[in-house]
Order: structure tokens, then C-alpha cells, then sequence
């Protein structure tokens, strides 16, 4: 039976894959981005136009979508900004925070009748940066662990209602992020050694495949031989 599911960050990478995958079985695809012009020759069935820079716009929104049911909401966009923390601006903290944990946090709250009217399901795209932080990761990672904090709040409040919340943590895909951070890093980026976009994407497809009677809390995902993250050698 097709599904309804609303995918944010679905105008490039990930997302863009997630709404292909999911128009071409049948799915009522809400395709999120901050404006019209990202969401050009994405497949959907509705849009949602709202700047996560500006969680206090999600609200009216949402409502102007007028959703009784949705089947499932795919958390998946993010910004990351790599540096020590004595590089890290105050304005970076405020950025990073507001877009991968407010404006989610946001989202999901205003969503969550039209989740509970489906048993719906939540995905939060997460990262291994929400598993353990390293050098120059402290925003993202500050971010990541909050999002897994509010997965696992979510997952506990809602399970009498029947929503379902899976956490995914993958980790080197290839996407224009994790180029940016390589070249923050001013490290090597081989993608023969990153998972691809679709099978991340098959990923998720999967998880909100499995049977009622079931839920995958947490996956995390990396490839067989990732490329580490470090300066690339100079030369003598």
C-alpha cells in the first residue's frame, strides 16, 4: 500500500535519492527544502518550503499542508562545520544547533498527530559523529549526540501510540557534505571507499519496509574499508 512520506533536505545527495526511491514505488512524496528553486526535477506529490535556519516558520508551514496522516518523516538534513573549538564562532554554534536539533525537534512536534493518526515512523539520519566526536567535530558532533538524545526521548513517549523511531548512523558516504569535510580536514576523499548515496538510501527504505510487528532502533552503517579522515602528507 503506498505511502505517505515527507523527506527534508530533498534537494540533493541523500534526500533526492529517498524521494526518487520512494516516488518510483508509489509513495506520496512531501519533498522539504529551504526554497522552490532546490526542489527542481525532485519527484513528489507535495512540497514543504521551510528555512530550518528559522524553526519559528515550521509551524504554519506544516499546517498549510493540511496532513491528517503521514506514514512516515525522514530526518535528513544537516549542515556541519568543522574546526576546534577555539575556531568554532558563536554564530557557527547557533547555526549548527538551530538547523540539526531545534528545527528538527520543531518539525517532529508538529507532525507527530498526523504520525500517531498512521503509527507512522520517525527516521533520523544521524551519524557516527552521534556516536563519538573527534578533533574539529565539536558542533556537528554536539548536534548528532542531541539528535540521538531526542530520537531516544521520542522512541520512549511514543510507543503506545504506535510510532516507530529508528536512528541511523552512517558513516563516509559519498555526499557533498562529506567532501566539504575532507576538505576542511585537507584530507584524501576516495570514494571507492565510501558507501554509496543508494545504498544508504536502500537502508532506510528498508527500515520503514520491516513488518508491524518489528522496529530497528538503531543501525549503524559504514563501508568494509573506510578512508580515514587526516591531513594528507606533505611532500620534502
Amino acid at each position: 500500500m503506498p505511502k505517505t512520506i515527507l523527506v527534508t533536505g530533498a534537494g540533493r545527495g541523500l534526500g533526492r535519492t529517498l524521494a526518487e526511491l520512494f516516488s518510483a514505488r508509489g509513495d506520496a512524496v512531501i519533498a522539504h527544502a529551504r526554497n522552490e528553486g532546490a526542489l527542481e526535477g525532485v519527484p513528489c506529490e507535495r512540497r514543504l518550503i521551510a528555512d530550518l535556519e528559522h524553526p519559528e516558520g515550521i509551524a504554519d508551514a506544516v499546517a498549510a499542508l493540511e496532513l491528517e496522516h503521514l506514514d512516515a518523516l525522514v530526518h535528513n538534513a544537516g549542515i556541519a562545520h568543522i574546526a576546534p573549538v577555539g575556531g568554532q564562532s558563536l554564530e557557527w554554534w547557533r547555526r549548527t544547533l538551530t538547523v540539526n536539533v531545534v528545527a528538527v525537534a520543531e518539525l517532529t512536534r508538529v507532525l507527530l498527530p498526523a504520525l500517531r493518526a498512521s503509527s507512522g515512523h520517525v527516521v533520523f539520519v544521524n551519524s557516527g559523529a552521534g556516536l563519538a566526536a573527534g578533533p574539529g567535530w565539536s558542533s556537528y558532533a554536539a548536534s548528532k549526540h542531541a539528535i540521538k538524545a531526542l530520537a531516544d526521548s521520542l522512541r520512549g513517549e511514543e510507543q503506545g501510540a504506535g510510532v516507530r523511531v529508528t536512528s541511523l548512523y552512517p558513516s563516509h558516504f559519498k555526499t557533498d557534505m562529506q567532501r566539504s569535510v575532507r576538505e576542511q580536514f585537507g584530507s584524501d576523499y576516495d570514494l571507492d571507499r565510501a558507501t554509496s548515496v543508494e545504498s544508504i538510501a536502500r537502508a532506510v527504505v528498508e527500515t520503514l519496509n520491516m513488518p508491524s510487528d518489528m522496529v530497528v532502533n538503531d543501525m549503524r552503517i559504514e563501508p568494509p574499508n573506510p578512508l580515514p579522515i587526516r591531513p594528507r602528507a606533505t611532500e620534502r
